[in-house]
């Protein structure tokens, strides 16, 4: 997603869970000198979301989004998980991307948008077969905080996404995801600068079509 938006003339501030590795994101940033901004954030530990909003005071951001996913073993079911492991999944997948949200949302303008990935499984309507019980749950949630949160500022003229990327050959989604990465984001990437025109909360897929709640 980065680097599609610095292929449309955009400038990027980009997190990194850091423990010094490299990631794609440094090589972006040395790729495009002066265009591309990395922090350092674990969503996960409150007190760097807290660390982040203080040191991005001032700034005024034309979108907001956040990427943030872990899973489990997709035949694990609701009975078998256990509890630190279903705590594991639902603090990263749902409630730590509400905090970056409520913690950065002042830094977005009324003209700007703040949206989410999510994923197609955390449709109710849609879940027709069951499987991966925790991680859909998990998206599910994530889906109900964000109606929440456009509830509280209804009043506003912000655009808001929960995004579905489709199922994407990713370190996550694995060797037999229906698509690769460059069939999903620049298409994703295209409906989000879309949004901006749009504002409230809509639940889309990366083609742009409406995800039944």
């Amino acid at each position: 997603m980065a680097a599609e938006f610095l292929n449309k003339g955009w400038n990027v501030l980009g997190t990194v869970r850091g423990g010094g590795s490299r990631t794609r994101l440094h090589d972006l940033a040395d790729d495009n000198e002066g265009r591309v901004e990395i922090e350092i954030l674990d969503i996960c530990e409150p007190d760097q979301v807290a660390a982040l909003r203080d040191r991005l005071s001032g700034r005024i951001f034309d979108m907001l989004f956040v990427n943030a996913g872990v899973t489990n073993n997709p035949a694990e079911t609701i009975a078998d998980v256990t509890t630190d492991e279903f705590i594991r999944i639902m603090v990263t997948n749902a409630l730590s991307p509400m905090r970056v949200i409520e913690s950065l949302e002042r830094y977005v303008p009324a003209t700007g948008l703040i949206g989410v990935m999510s994923s197609g499984q955390g449709s109710i309507a849609n879940n027709e077969t069951g499987q991966r019980e925790v991680y859909r749950g998990s998206k599910a949630a994530l889906n109900m905080f964000m109606r929440s949160f456009a509830a509280r500022h209804a009043g506003t003229s912000r655009a808001m996404a929960i995004m579905a990327p489709g199922w994407v050959r990713t370190d996550m989604g694995g060797p037999d995801a229906r698509l690769s990465i460059e069939e999903s984001i620049p298409s994703l990437v295209n409906v989000l600068l879309s949004k901006r025109e749009r504002p409230g909360l809509e639940y889309l897929d990366y083609l742009g079509r409406t995800v039944p709640w």
